[in-house]
């Protein structure tokens, strides 16, 4: 990644991960792991079944030196593998990861923070309704349901999605 991706990319992470902990109403932890090791920083907070969930935002594509006309596109990912994710971090609290939902939204960086409040909704909803509850997305995506026909399991951005075709 250039360096400019690389500050980008750190500062948009910082600035989501701080707004989404204040709109999701519960106690959220936000790790400042070092992403050159394979770890990436992430928020996680306790669900109501007492199982850990985590948000990791991380790079899908980003320009380099030796392919700077790459798109600058962005990964939010919940309770899906994105680096090593560690339950005891919540203590007695946590009786686990919470391994029946995921969801990733691949977005361009400009489109990130409009998808804060969208996504607590999403994550406040998917146990109660499924998409059904959740509002118009703040940009239009695509998107693939899950087996069950009822959760959304995997977006793009229309704009994401012609940037990488």
């Amino acid at each position: 990644m250039t360096p400019e991706a690389i500050r980008t990319v750190s500062q948009l992470r910082q600035e989501f991960y701080y707004q989404f902990a204040a709109k999701m109403n519960v106690p959220v932890k936000i790790t400042t792991r070092n992403p050159s090791t394979g770890n990436l920083p992430m928020a996680s907070w306790i669900d109501d079944r007492q199982r850990m969930n985590y948000l990791c935002v991380y790079v899908h594509t980003a320009p380099d030196e030796l392919l700077p006309e790459r798109p600058f596109i962005l990964r939010v990912s919940i309770n899906k593998g994105a680096g090593i994710v560690q339950s005891r971090l919540w203590g007695r609290d946590c009786r686990g990861i919470n391994q029946s939902w995921h969801f990733d939204l691949t977005l361009l960086p400009e489109e990130i923070l409009d998808f804060c409040t969208w996504i607590v909704n999403l994550i406040k909803s998917h146990r109660q309704t499924g998409v059904l509850g959740v509002p118009e997305p703040p940009h239009p995506f695509d998107f693939k349901l899950s087996n069950s026909q009822i959760l959304v399991n995997e977006a793009w951005t229309q704009k994401a999605r012609q940037e990488i075709s």
